[in-house]
């Protein structure tokens, strides 16, 4: 049978134990051990049962049940502390407070962060790899550091998908429905109790309602519209039905919910609660681009300005992060679909669909006439633009460099911004237990104790791992007998399963998203040496190997065929294992347990790459080539750096030349230093690269960091820039539109007429003054409205300059016809080949960047 109807039942707790409700609901619970051992001590078992879901195992419990946790005074008691602690942890002043006081110019009171994916915890699955995971670790680090951000994002019914195995070791997807009501979520409503909701209007008269639900993610509010609702025919309720499922039209009315909705809804948020409207928007990826169009919407009709004043206002306060390195990886539509979305009936008022067209517009040279580019539309609503590594800045900063003609890569106004992750997600209870032990602290960071590591006895560090490293041998042969029985293998078939992995082996950790660039499979490239590897009688090696391909992604999944078949032979299947369904929950096992972290990408296509910091936070060692982060930081003796064929255009040789020295490196220098023991059993130069590692980059892969740079480099900026635009009458904003059409106008007739130097001889020393005289034309401009430069750097034969210097020149004396002098001095500071020119870019307070305009002239 059926139901006809079906609703969730919600438990009712007795008074005495209600604040388990509030502990339950916020989800500081999945990085605060203390209050999940509150949980835990309810029934063991039964947490085990319900995946340590507090809220799951609230609604698994009688009314008799809960009845005598309330008639337990010690039970009580500790849930008044539990409740006690996070009232603490939810008002007491923390380091944005103290940040805020001292900061000139003001901090702001409100920062919205917009992310198509939040990787909170399993318990939540609205997540599908990198991105979802730093914006949930985002999130989670500045409730930490008490920074006011309110996320946005979308609920997704099925969430991503849940990956099994057949046979033949094919992946497999499935789709379980969630439902919000048995998930610690929050719908809002109005004050007469019905659901709040947003619409937007789409084509064909159709409109699209939405719900906003809440998770509390600690202090953060993480507000999640939901388009499964009444009054949405199916395809609208279909909207959110999948991450990242669809195409075309579903993906970018996805990202028109996400972007206009989300305003929306930020809106709503402030109405219900007083909270501040946001002072910063940041936009994490190009899928939440139209929240700009919306605000340009808002500012049209409230404030009565322009499109262009408009724009001005929205750009200042809005900072995009964009996470790809390769174009494949952005979201691009046709024209011909965003004016059926935005032009004739669903035309936005105050933002002609022309002028949103070029937004998107890939009108640069390698750009696609008739494309709409989310990302490009991002760098465009965006003032302040970053990558999420410096290589990745790098990355970024060419392939986006037809935004702005004339200007060498280096001066593209996209800076980096370099990954962290949040060290009481990832790392492992027993090595702040370790830390508390010896160190007297588990809070490293606030204690400032990074250079005490060397005072903790190895034995007790190297005790440690092999727990952690026991640890995950237990749940990889836990999954690994799970995934075989659904592949159709018999109880009776799966004995061998209890010897899979040993704790006393080194063990090599790699896990990843499947797209061709991250080369799951580069190891197997001479299956025969790998094999000696994995059996070597002296010194094995085990593989725990764990990834998602995309469900559209058919060459990714023949990776994973291929590397599933390599781990069925029975010769090695005691050495490597493949672990379906990578998530969460699966990663708290994977980091801590491994020895070292392997990451092999096809450089530069690694964004970032965050899996290696959270395993070296653990104590593990990585093994990587230097892309993303790993390029970085990679220091000699925090791990190894697998070399790369760079300029080897023949893909398979480069996999061949690079695989090989992947097993040159653990065959020669990672396997010998992890079995090379003293008379104690202790690896004591393998234990000097893991204490080094945790001392020195330990400090450095914080999202503490990250979120810390975030507010100071680009939050606070932002902040200042938009309220300098933005007073009551919005005058700053009408100017700077003003001085940037102007300029737009009058840049055709600005030229560099003549230049000429003095004061050097022929053979010129360090310290000589080089006088530069510049002879300008600049047609309707005044001097004011431009900066005219001398560039100065390395001269090369073919004339192009490096490592560059600039200076500004001073107006010396004005003509008829728009002519003038502008003149300066400087002093030689650098030996051998010399080279200057002289430029002129537009000059005005409101800019952030010289180049944000993309206009210069050159001499």
């Amino acid at each position: 049978m059926k139901a006809i109807r079906r609703f969730s039942v919600r438990t009712v707790l007795p008074e005495p134990i209600a604040a388990l409700g509030d502990l339950a609901s916020n989800l500081r619970w999945s990085w605060h051990p203390p209050t999940r051992d509150l949980f835990e001590r309810i029934d063991p078992q039964r947490w085990v049962a319900v995946r340590k879901d507090p809220v799951r195992l609230l609604s698994a419990l009688s009314p008799q049940e809960l009845a005598d946790l309330a008639a337990n005074d010690d039970f009580v008691a500790a849930v008044g502390l539990a409740k006690a602690e996070l009232d603490t942890y939810l008002t007491e002043p923390r380091w944005f407070q103290a940040w805020a006081e001292e900061t000139e110019g003001g901090a702001p009171r409100a920062i919205a962060y917009f992310s198509p994916e939040f990787g909170i915890t399993e318990v939540l699955p609205q997540y599908s790899g990198g991105l979802g995971i730093l914006a949930g670790d985002h999130l989670k680090t500045a409730s930490d550091l008490g920074v006011p951000i309110v996320g946005v994002g979308l609920f997704y019914k099925t969430g991503y998908f849940k990956q099994s195995l057949n046979r033949d070791g094919w992946q497999q997807e499935t789709y379980p429905v969630l439902d919000p009501d048995e998930l610690p979520l929050s719908l809002l409503r109005e004050d007469d109790g019905e659901p709040c909701v947003i619409t937007l209007d789409l084509p064909g008269g159709r409109e699209l309602r939405a719900h906003v639900l809440r998770a509390q993610v600690g202090r953060v509010p993480l507000l999640l519209l939901d388009s499964d609702v009444p009054g949405n025919d199916e395809a609208a309720r279909n909207i959110t039905n999948r991450l990242y499922g669809g195409g075309g039209e579903q993906r970018l009315q996805q990202e028109m919910l996400l972007g206009i909705g989300g305003v929306r809804a930020l809106r709503l948020w402030s109405r219900l609660t007083g909270a501040p409207k946001p002072d910063v928007y940041h936009t994490n990826e190009g899928h939440a681009g139209f929240l700009g169009v919306e605000r340009i919407h808002e500012l049209t009709k409230s404030a009565g300005l322009t499109f262009d004043e408009a724009l001005e206002a929205v750009r200042a306060a809005t900072v995009f992060t964009t996470h790809t390195p390769v174009p494949a990886g952005i979201d691009r539509f046709g024209a011909e679909l965003i004016e059926l979305h935005f032009g004739g009936d669903n035309a936005v008022a105050g933002v002609p669909v022309q002028r949103l067209l070029e937004l998107g517009a890939e009108d640069y040279p390698g750009g696609q006439a008739g494309m709409f580019n989310m990302a490009v539309m991002g760098l465009r609503l965006a003032q302040r633009a970053n990558g999420v590594s410096q290589l990745h800045g790098v990355v970024s900063r060419e392939m986006f460099d037809g935004l702005w003609p004339g200007f060498d890569d280096d001066e593209v106004p996209i800076t980096s911004v370099t990954n962290g992750v949040h060290a009481p997600t990832w790392v492992d209870r027993r090595v702040y237990e370790l830390a508390a032990k010896h160190l007297g602290t588990a809070d490293i960071e606030r204690d400032n104790a990074w250079d005490r590591i060397p005072d903790v006895p190895r034995d007790a560090i190297w005790a440690t791992k092999r727990e952690m490293r026991e640890q995950l041998v237990k749940e990889a042969r836990r999954r690994t007998k799970s995934s075989w029985k659904k592949r159709g293998a018999s109880a009776a078939e799966l004995g061998w399963v209890d010897d899979v992995l040993d704790p006393d082996i080194l063990t090599i950790g790699f896990a990843r998203r499947v797209p061709t660039y991250k080369r799951l499979t580069l190891m197997l490239r001479d299956p025969a040496r790998l094999k000696r590897l994995l059996l070597d009688e002296e010194r094995p090696i085990q593989l725990v190997i764990a990834g998602k391909s995309h469900p559209a992604d058919e060459t990714g999944k023949q990776l994973i065929q291929q590397m599933v078949r390599f781990a069925d032979d029975p010769e090695i299947r005691h050495r490597i294992v493949f672990l379906p369904n990578y998530d969460i929950a699966m990663a708290q096992y994977l980091y801590p347990g491994c020895d070292v972290w392997l990451n092999n990408p096809l450089r530069p296509f690694e964004a970032c790459g965050t899996s290696g910091m959270k395993a070296a936070l653990n104590g593990g060692l990585n093994l990587s080539i230097l892309d993303g982060w790993w390029d970085e930081w990679f220091d000699g003796e925090n791990g190894w750096a697998i070399p790369t064929a760079d300029g080897v255009e023949d893909p398979e040789r480069r996999d061949d030349i690079e695989a090989a020295a992947l097993y040159d490196l653990i065959e020669n220098s990672v396997a010998p230093r992890f079995y090379d023991v003293d008379a104690d059993g202790l690896p004591q130069n393998w234990l000097s690269m893991l204490v080094h590692t945790l001392q020195t980059l330990g400090p450095k892969v914080l999202a503490s960091r990250m979120v810390r740079d975030y507010t100071t480099q680009l939050y606070g900026p932002a902040a200042r820039a938009g309220w300098a635009l933005n007073g009551t009458t919005f005058d700053g904003a009408r100017a700077l539109a003003a001085y940037k059409a102007k300029v737009k106008e009058a840049w055709p007739s600005v030229h560099v007429d003549h230049v000429e130097s003095s004061g050097v001889s022929d053979s010129p020393q360090i310290g000589d003054n080089l006088h530069v005289n510049a002879y300008v034309s600049l047609g309707a401009l005044s001097p004011d409205d431009v900066d005219v430069q001398v560039a100065h750097g390395q001269a090369h034969y073919s004339d192009d300059l490096s490592d560059v210097q600039v200076e500004s020149l001073q107006l010396a004396e004005s003509y008829e016809g728009g002519r003038h002098h502008f003149a300066g001095d400087f002093a030689l500071s650098r030996t051998g080949s010399f080279g200057y020119t002289v430029r002129i870019l537009p000059k005005h307070a409101g800019l952030a960047s010289t180049s944000e305009l993309g206009l210069v002239v050159n001499a």
